[in-house]
């Protein structure tokens, strides 16, 4: 069920902290393609498959990991 949670701006900016920041819009972490708006990023996720991406697969994993880390620290924490 976590696989099928919804991807937000959120965690495109999040996943994208790690990468240098573009001049000119934002970039998909997966594929590496640069879009103007977060809108666009966005879109381009949800319908990466039928331009031949699995952008929407790599950002659901990495939400899942983020999940399980987040999870993980809080069971430790005293």
């Amino acid at each position: 069920a976590s696989s099928r949670a919804s991807i937000t701006i959120r965690d495109i900016l999040t996943a994208s902290q790690q990468q240098p920041a573009p001049q000119h819009g934002y970039q998909c972490v997966s594929c590496c393609r640069l879009f103007p708006t977060l809108w666009s990023v966005k879109t381009h996720i949800q319908h990466s498959s039928q331009e031949g991406y699995s952008c929407k697969v790599y950002y659901r994993r990495l939400k899942a990991l983020w999940g399980k880390e987040h999870s993980g620290q809080k069971a430790a924490a005293p």
